[in-house]
């Protein structure tokens, strides 16, 4: 089963706190872009189409995701 616990709120001074936080926040990120390129190719769309959601050329996220 996934840990889905929640990363403690950052404080202005602990920047330990903070970066653990962003770091989670990208691993999160990362996953939800994954699973929904997914569900857009599943559905038909093309690279092209998926690159204009995401903001970034058909070349990069077909490189990313295209295997």
């Amino acid at each position: 089963m996934e840990n889905n616990r929640t990363a403690p709120a950052p404080t202005p001074d602990d920047p330990e706190a903070g970066l653990r936080a962003v770091l989670a926040l990208r691993r999160l990120a990362e996953r939800a872009e994954a699973n929904q390129v997914a569900v857009a190719r599943r559905a038909g769309w093309s690279w092209q189409q998926i690159g204009d959601a995401l903001g970034i050329t058909r070349q990069s996220v077909h490189a990313k995701y295209g295997k």
